[in-house]
């Protein structure tokens, strides 16, 4: 099975998310919503959400009146394919491949791969300015964007406010704890600041590691999980630390999963 965490640049308007997030169906494990940075982040499954999900938000996101702080280019900015138990890396490129040919022959939007050839923020440093789509026009959609799609392993999206309300520390303290297994951003927020993460191998630098990293350099006030967090992670997080880091075990990919397996169980035995 293939999870997709597709990222639309919509976080403000609830009955945009809300048809968003309907055009996935039973696909959808999960939604999460930041008006700040104008964002919202839908876990799926399998390759047809995904292209529901595009072409829902192509219709009701218009980039060029978007504002928010979290950087993006379209308004499905990222579409990232990820292995779950039972498929491999390989099958997560070619559902990529399949979505970027798909995306640029039926929605006209230019969309960049990323995965073995570059990084995300290598897309979003280089996108037009010497980096040419992939597929479709050499030029953004005048409503839609562009959109980088992704052959990625799974990671945590995970952020952190500051207790004291300094973007500038924020922004600091992101750089110091930038590395290759953690990327991060220092955003204003809310009359706060954010210290903005993924955890891109959260067996290395979980939730916890991450936490700990940002207070050795300022406190920290509270956590916040974007989308949900394998398994595998919760596990080996001190669970005393579970409220803290804004971690539950219904918040596990797999607990989501079983979810969706008992309502089509379910679905299919109203059926007969």
């Amino acid at each position: 099975m293939l999870e997709c965490v597709v990222n639309i640049s919509e976080g403000r308007r609830a009955t945009v998310v809300a048809a968003v997030a309907a055009a996935a169906g039973g696909d959808l494990l999960d939604v999460h919503t930041d008006a700040d940075h104008n964002r919202s982040v839908l876990t799926l499954v399998g390759e047809d959400a995904p292209r529901a999900v595009a072409t829902t938000a192509a219709r009701l996101v218009d980039l060029s009146a978007h504002e928010g702080v979290h950087p993006r280019f379209g308004a499905f900015d990222v579409v990232p394919f990820v292995a779950l138990t039972g498929t491999t890396p390989a099958d997560a490129l070619a559902a990529r491949d399949r979505f970027i040919a798909w995306v640029a022959a039926t929605l006209g939007v230019p969309a960049f791969a990323y995965g073995p050839e570059r990084t995300l923020p290598d897309v979003r440093r280089h996108a037009f300015r010497g980096l040419s789509p992939t597929a479709g026009p050499d030029r953004p959609h005048p409503t839609a964007g562009a959109t980088a799609v992704g052959a990625r392993p799974l990671l945590v999206a995970w952020n952190v406010w500051l207790a004291e309300p300094d973007v500038a520390l924020a922004r600091r303290i992101a750089a110091a704890v930038r590395g290759p297994h953690l990327r991060a951003l220092g955003l204003p927020v809310a009359g706060g600041a954010q210290v903005s993460m993924n955890l891109v191998d959260p067996d290395v630098i979980g939730p916890a590691e991450a936490w700990d990293r940002v207070a050795a350099h300022a406190p920290v006030r509270r956590a916040e999980l974007v989308g949900l967090v394998p398994a595998a992670v919760l596990a080996r997080t001190d669970q005393s630390r579970w409220e803290q880091l804004d971690l539950a075990e219904d918040r596990t990919i797999e607990h989501r999963l079983a979810q969706r397996g008992r309502k089509r169980g379910r679905a299919t035995r109203r059926g007969r």
